[in-house]
């Protein structure tokens, strides 16, 4: 698989924003010490949980909001982790509103703005989650568009979801750029023609096959 990421044609670089540009676990990462030797466990249940969900709305035609989602999905966790304390769960709620940008992101977005290609984010967050997120980490001013899926109300993997891309930026799907660090999203943008980059940063093997990354990178600063 080609790991080397052309902009020759390009206009655009997107980005999923939860796991791509912010660290999902940080919001447990800041309570681990109230958590205790759960708190890795909680985290990856609860994410695991809030995509699930949104996968089996998408399927049956159902819509909630990302938010909703994510609330559902940490009290589910919470259930699953009866010693964790329940009253983390405002302050868990909280910490997700504001997640860290990883470190690379706040420098990438700005050179290749400075390159002359437009940037946003494209996320199954909805609008007032997404906004709350990019002010917090500082990104606002880093970005031409920030579009969410609750426009559509269907989840990724829809190709509603990616035609949101070109709805506002025009062009054609072969201009964009789409990295994600989820590989059913890469999935998803392949098979809606984006040039697809995979945001690798916990070294997965790789899965579905028939709808490869165009690149492979173990964080941001490789597009630079």
């Amino acid at each position: 698989m080609p790991d080397a990421i052309s902009f020759t044609g390009k206009s655009c670089v997107v980005f999923d924003a939860y796991g791509t540009l912010l660290d999902v676990h940080s919001a447990v990462q800041r309570h681990a010490d109230g958590i205790g030797p759960e708190a890795s466990s909680l985290s990856a249940l609860w994410r695991v949980k809030q995509l699930e969900y949104s996968w089996v709305l998408s399927l049956i035609g159902g819509y909630q909001t990302f938010w909703s989602l994510t609330e559902q999905a940490l009290d589910y966790a919470l259930a699953r982790h009866p010693t964790v304390d329940p009253a983390l769960r405002q302050p868990l709620l909280d910490a997700y509103r504001a997640l860290d940008a990883y470190p690379e992101v706040p420098d990438v977005l700005l050179r290749l703005r400075e390159a002359g290609l437009r940037t946003a984010i494209l996320s199954n967050g909805n609008q007032d989650m997404l906004d709350i997120a990019v002010a917090s980490a500082s990104l606002a001013d880093r970005l031409d568009a920030v579009l969410s899926v609750d426009a559509v109300q269907v989840f990724k993997t829809s190709p509603k979801a990616y035609q949101l891309v070109l709805d506002r930026f025009s062009g054609t799907p072969a201009e964009v750029v789409f990295c994600s660090s989820n590989r059913w999203d890469i999935a998803g943008a392949a098979a809606f023609g984006f040039t697809a980059v995979w945001v690798n940063r916990q070294g997965l093997p790789d899965e579905y096959p028939d709808l490869a990354p165009t690149a492979v990178v173990k964080d941001l600063s490789a597009l630079l």
